[in-house]
């Protein structure tokens, strides 16, 4: 399968660096550029493309009030190519909200590593682009924040890569303020993992903030990893954040492998495992090590993953206990948490 491009940018340097780039993997063609987004319309609508590549800062019209467009009248997957930046995070955050399917960093804007994953995130959006859907996401409502639960005190870990900044915000909004204590693992830049905290910390109910060393791990407290660091949990009676910069697992710090990991060691029986929709295989292995100490473990299902990537490989290994569409899962977590829940038991298979 050849995924056909239209890059858009009004640089033309970087429109010949990310061209260059593409035309290097023979499963990508590039099929035409534009310099802004009025000339990027006329191309989608003769070009059809698979996949588009979008700058944020334009003429005539900005990056994310044109994904908005594309997102509403014509679903197309999106990858942001824009710079990874502290001042850039809102703006790259608000485009996966939107639906972009990812960002990478330009070239040489402190984003030159996150750069050379362009072409492997193109070919997994066009392999999205049939399972293209809207998710309608939740704020916090009065349901949430009046939810009769009384946490169970198991720990629930998480983790989550591509298409997770969406799946997170539909399934944390519906959390009480005294949620299960939460630790998560979502691969996303360093420069954008304290914006998405303070994000979520603005629509959950619970506390959400970027973890650091030594945070206890409390109900109503949900944690994201650092993008430059691994979260584990570490403790006996009472249970804390540790963080670390230990080599990368899986391709990622953090990883998703290594937080489950640490959940399975020190909470055994008395934690929740959750993996998300994302590329390649982070978080299986754990999640399966959650399951064998005991742990109740939940994936999410391919029709609602943006890349059924993670979540298929947890669940072909037996890692995934019970598998949910993106919609049942916060419910479904919350029931099992919940000391006054009276949920049937899970089956082995749910899809």
């Amino acid at each position: 399968m050849t995924v056909r491009v239209l890059v858009v940018d009004d640089s033309a340097t970087m429109r010949g660096l990310i061209i260059a780039s593409l035309r290097r993997d023979p499963q990508i063609k590039v099929v035409g550029q534009a310099a802004d987004p009025l000339e990027a319309r006329q191309a989608i609508k003769m070009l059809n493309p698979d996949v588009i590549t979008l700058d944020i800062e334009m003429p005539n019209m900005n990056g994310l009030d044109f994904l908005d467009k594309i997102m509403r009248l014509r679903p197309t997957p999106v990858i942001m190519v824009s710079t990874l930046t502290h001042e850039g995070a809102e703006a790259n955050l608000k485009a996966l909200e939107l639906g972009a399917f990812d960002c990478v960093g330009k070239p040489g804007v402190g984003g030159s590593a996150d750069f050379d994953q362009l072409a492997e995130k193109i070919k997994a959006a066009g392999k999205s682009r049939s399972s293209m859907r809207s998710i309608t996401r939740t704020s916090i409502t009065q349901a949430a924040a009046s939810r009769n639960f009384s946490p169970d005190g198991r720990v629930l870990a998480i983790g989550s890569s591509t298409g997770g900044v969406e799946a997170l915000i539909t399934i944390l909004t519906q959390f009480p303020p005294n949620c299960p204590p939460t630790v998560i693992a979502q691969h996303m830049p360093e420069t954008f993992t304290k914006s998405f905290a303070d994000r979520l910390n603005r629509l959950c109910a619970p506390t959400v903030a970027e973890a650091s060393d030594g945070a206890p791990i409390v109900p109503g407290r949900i944690y994201v990893a650092p993008g430059s660091a691994h979260l584990e949990v570490v403790g006996t009676s009472k249970l804390i954040c540790r963080l670390s910069h230990a080599d990368r697992v899986n391709g990622h710090r953090p990883s998703v492998d290594v937080l489950f990991g640490s959940v399975a060691r020190v909470c055994g029986p008395r934690s929740i495992g959750l993996i998300l929709t994302g590329m390649g295989r982070d978080g299986a292995e754990g999640l399966l090590l959650m399951r064998r100490a005991g742990a109740t473990t939940f994936g999410q299902d391919e029709t609602s993953s943006v890349v059924y990537g993670m979540p298929r490989v947890a669940f072909e290994i037996g890692a995934v206990a019970c598998q949910l569409p993106l919609a049942g899962l916060a419910d479904q977590i919350l029931s099992e948490a919940n000391l006054q829940s009276k949920a049937n038991p899970l089956q082995r298979e749910h899809v």
